[in-house]
């Protein structure tokens, strides 16, 4: 996609509804608004960059936010750490530790996705002709099968380790290929490939369309398991902290809306229908009902990471010869603008209706 999202308007989409607490602190207006430039990956994971852009927050917060579209999260670690990027959002992986070991200043600063039970939004795929010939009966027929997923040292790829160790089995046992979602399901298709690592909506396409069927959630194989972060450069957070503690006070605004149209595993709470009106504005996907029918993502309403889980892919990430020098995840994480952000608004409190 190559459109730019721009808050000069005032659109801002929220993740997590307020409450009567999120209202304590003051909105700044600024005569002139402090622009922040945001990259994403333009998924539905991005809800709370979007709902805090279309109701405003990010406006009433005195920034004027522009939205600029990237393939993946590793196309943004060089502009974030030149400067070139305030924000991005997407897959923590071996590239960013590695820039991080480089001494390149970016910082992990707030959940974006995860893997809580109930929303699987990540899942192993399975082509449906091997289930139905009885070459597929369980996880340990895995063994040989060639899987795809979406890039290699990406935390999908820690998903599937955690997989294959439950059955006794190592990456080294399967076939791995690599490709992009859309790309994943004709692959399926097409027999290129057995089975896959996928997130939503391709996976319910995947499923609609007859060629594959689902086998186990990332959200059964890795609980909790930290997908998607929200990223700030070293020069946002250094030079302009003012500015970065108003953006995150802003997307936990809108992550908390997110998190009041959740209900049982799908976008279903009270607010659902505005929530999907506003995803389908800003993401490809324009059918509401293919919002009302997937498994979405979760993202913590009080916004900090996983760390447990980091540090976990990490040493997988490690295990399997993709890091470059010395690195932890203490020097990748930042919850001071979340910690901030969490003092004006309170905990957050579900709306009820």
């Amino acid at each position: 996609m190559s459109i730019l999202y721009t808050t000069v308007l005032g659109l801002t989409l929220s993740f997590f509804c307020l409450g009567a607490t999120a209202q304590t602190h003051k909105s700044v207006v600024a005569a002139d608004p402090v622009p922040v430039k945001v990259g994403l990956v333009s998924a539905s994971s991005d809800a709370g960059f979007f709902i805090a852009d279309k109701k405003g927050y990010f406006r009433e917060e005195g920034l004027a936010v522009v939205f600029t579209p990237f393939n993946s999260a590793a196309k943004m670690v060089a502009p974030l750490g030149a400067g070139q990027l305030d924000v991005g959002g997407g897959a923590p992986s071996a590239g960013l530790f590695n820039a991080v070991a480089r001494g390149i200043n970016i910082k992990i600063v707030a959940d974006k996705g995860s893997l809580p039970p109930g929303y699987g939004f990540l899942q192993l795929l399975v082509r449906k002709d091997l289930i139905d010939s009885g070459r597929f009966k369980g996880l340990k027929d895995l063994k040989g099968m060639k899987i795809v997923g979406s890039g290699l040292g990406t935390v999908s790829t820690s998903t599937l380790n955690e997989i294959l160790k439950k059955v006794g089995l190592k990456t080294s046992d399967v076939e791995r290929d690599y490709m992009g979602f859309p790309q994943q399901v004709m692959a399926l298709q097409n027999k290129a490939v057995d089975a896959a690592m996928m997130t939503e909506p391709s996976v319910t396409k995947a499923v609609q369309s007859g060629a594959a069927v689902k086998v186990i959630g990332g959200d059964e194989a890795y609980p909790n398991q930290q997908l998607s972060v929200v990223f700030y450069s070293g020069s946002f957070a250094r030079e302009r902290p003012e500015a970065a503690r108003r953006f995150m006070r802003a997307y936990l605004r809108g992550v908390r809306d997110y998190n009041d149209a959740l209900k049982d595993g799908r976008i279903a709470g009270a607010n659902a229908t505005e929530i999907i009106s506003i995803l389908t504005e800003y993401t490809p996907i324009k059918d509401p009902n293919v919002y009302r029918t997937i498994t979405p993502n979760a993202c913590s309403p009080n916004g900090k990471v996983n760390e447990a889980s980091l540090i976990n892919d990490l040493q997988f990430f490690k295990n399997e010869g993709l890091i470059e020098g010395n690195v932890s995840v203490g020097q990748a994480v930042d919850n001071s603008f979340v910690e901030a952000a969490l003092k004006d608004l309170g905990p957050y409190v579900r709306r009820s209706k």
